[in-house]
């Protein structure tokens, strides 16, 4: 039988956007259809995800300007917001490939089971927001993106508990202090359709925050480490120019990521 690591390892290295998002969808339900079996070997997890030979990489400073007004502004925005899902799709099943053997027997399936179910969110988020991009005439690559994302999983590939601090407990905590924003710019521009796609992601990114918190706080209290403290190493010495305000404390508490975490960063 497959295993849940090779297979994880097919969707990182898939390099085409759409081809990526539908391999996860196919992995994951293979995964809960017991067609894939626990275990396999990281060894070949890569450096670099496959991707498309666009967007071009370049600065975040010389990404187009998201003005919500014009409908030019509303497609950036949207391929920003595929880019980051795009990512997203990566780190999750970059985790499971890289990380589920590590953590303890009792808990890996519950482990796999969960990264998993981020996984095939993230997959839809792709598909829903390239799908919209289409209907707005443009796609996912057409303009170009920053790969700040991926540096910040490379900057955490050698710890699962520094992985769990800084992708879903800042970079995806980062996104539920934004988007209800973005949604009422967007509604007040009148791409309703485009702000339902936000929503949908919003509510989907607090159970993703959610499991960051308790596997981080499941995975120190084995180790024998304070989560509080850890993360506030990992955040100093992972996470250049450390946090920025505003903080949506209602949604991260809804998560389980107590403000007293992150206030002081």
């Amino acid at each position: 039988m497959p295993c849940i690591i090779e297979a994880s390892i097919g969707v990182l290295n898939t390099a085409d956007a759409r081809d990526k998002a539908t391999e996860g969808q196919r992995v994951v339900a293979a995964w809960r259809d017991g067609a894939l079996a626990p275990g396999g070997s990281a060894m070949s997890v890569p450096e670099r995800p496959g991707r498309p030979d666009s967007p071009a990489l370049c600065a975040p400073a010389d990404l187009p300007r998201r003005r919500l007004g014009t409908a030019e502004g509303r497609i950036a925005l949207l391929h920003a917001i595929a880019h980051i899902e795009l990512n997203a799709i990566d780190l999750a099943f970059d985790i499971v490939a890289r990380f589920s053997g590590t953590v303890p027997m009792g808990d890996r399936q519950a482990f796999v089971d969960d990264w998993l179910s981020v996984g095939d969110d993230e997959c839809r988020h792709f598909l829903m927001v390239d799908d919209r991009l289409r209907d707005c005439g443009s796609s996912y690559g057409a303009l170009p993106a920053h790969d700040g994302l991926w540096e910040a999983a490379t900057r955490t590939a050698d710890d699962v508990l520094a992985r769990l601090a800084i992708a879903p407990l800042v970079l995806e905590a980062r996104g539920l202090d934004v988007t209800p924003q973005m949604i009422t710019n967007l509604r007040k521009a009148g791409d309703a359709e485009s702000a339902q796609i936000l929503s949908v992601i919003y509510e989907d990114e607090i159970s993703h925050v959610a499991f960051g918190a308790r596997w981080l706080k499941t995975l120190c209290a084995q180790a024998g480490h304070d989560p509080q403290e850890l993360f506030q190493d990992y955040v100093r010495d992972r996470f250049p120019g450390g946090l920025k305000e505003p903080f949506n404390h209602d949604a991260r508490q809804r998560a389980g990521f107590e403000r007293n975490f992150y206030l002081n960063l």
